[in-house]
């Protein structure tokens, strides 16, 4: 059996312009998503309740079932019902449809699942990017690169994604810079709230990107200032400065909103969360429901007040460990 794992992500500082050509600190969540690939006399998939049994390309048609997103990767690398012989179990721990990049995990533990078990050896970038490839060229999602890099690589990282504003991921493009930061920075304290809103991120970021790409000045200057953000926040996160690093998630947030990218449940807790002394709250992820995150010392403080405002519920992200693969 062959068992892989991955997690989902909190955007820290520059969120959302790895859709831009911009640049994004992020931090994996301690929640994982699995897949167990595992020998069987016909293709078998299950996720969250559902199953299905697959036995011919006809199978991998999207139906807008859980067990899409398996055979999104399926169809992607063209894998035969017919002639599979195995099973794909599919569960996770993070919250779906809550800015976490849940769904993205799921995709980058089916890449990885079947890259073992077909031997192809792709490195770390080809799996973000192939995972991408699915979601956007498959399923139809308008999304960056953050989510998937955070899958694969894991941690605290800063990653910059220039030359990829036009998220056609030609073979002449330069990949994704990865620069993993926990071993030079202290654990920046945060703490996440879902607001028990489910959103899908592709609806949330067509109609920025819309407006960027007709060459509205005030949002590229938006998403410009925010990447600029990103790059500021390095520096802060490697010093510890929680006071500057949070004032950066308050800019970066309160630019997003202005573009319309946040929602009423964000916003109510994002008050809640700096009214309780929290350094800085924004987005974790896409808005319009989904979770916020807040640097705060004082968690308990902070998370009365989260749940007081309404919170469906908290978590801490940590700086785990990315894409993970075993066998037995």
């Amino acid at each position: 059996m062959i068992i892989a794992a991955a997690p989902g992500r909190c955007g820290i500082v520059g969120n959302p312009t790895d859709i831009y050509g911009g640049s994004v600190i992020s931090i994996s969540t301690r929640e994982r998503a699995r897949c167990a690939l595992a020998p069987s006399d016909c293709l078998r998939v299950s996720s969250s309740g559902e199953s299905g049994i697959f036995t011919s390309p006809a199978c991998l048609a999207l139906r807008g079932g859980k067990l899409d997103i398996a055979r999104a990767a399926l169809q992607w690398f063209e894998i035969d019902p017919a002639e599979a012989r195995f099973s794909l179990d599919i569960s996770t721990d993070i919250p779906m449809q809550a800015g976490m990049a849940g769904s993205t995990a799921i995709v980058v533990t089916l890449v990885g699942a079947l890259d073992r078990h077909y031997g192809w050896k792709l490195h770390p970038w080809a799996v973000a990017e192939t995972a991408r490839k699915i979601e956007n060229r498959v399923m139809g999602v308008v999304c960056g690169f953050q989510d998937q890099h955070m899958a694969v690589f894991g941690g605290l990282n800063y990653m910059d994604f220039a030359g990829k504003q036009q998220l056609e991921q030609r073979d002449d493009e330069p990949l994704a810079t990865v620069e993993p930061l926990a071993a030079f920075a202290p654990i920046p304290p945060l703490l996440t709230a879902n607001t028990g809103v489910r959103h899908h991120s592709g609806t949330v970021h067509k109609s920025p990107r819309d407006r960027w790409l007709a060459g509205e000045q005030a949002v590229i200057d938006a998403y410009s200032r925010i990447a600029e953000i990103a790059r500021l926040g390095k520096r802060s996160l490697l010093a510890g400065d929680w006071n500057t690093l949070g004032a950066l998630m308050n800019e970066n947030h309160e630019i997003v909103a202005n573009l319309g990218g946040s929602g009423e449940a964000n916003e109510r807790l994002i008050r809640a969360a700096r009214s309780a002394g929290a350094y800085g709250a924004k987005l974790a992820g896409a808005g319009g429901g989904g979770t916020i995150l807040a640097l705060c010392e004082d968690m308990e403080r902070v998370s009365a007040a989260l749940l007081e405002a309404g919170a469906a519920a908290l978590t801490t992200p940590y700086p785990s460990s990315g894409l993970t693969i075993t066998e037995n």
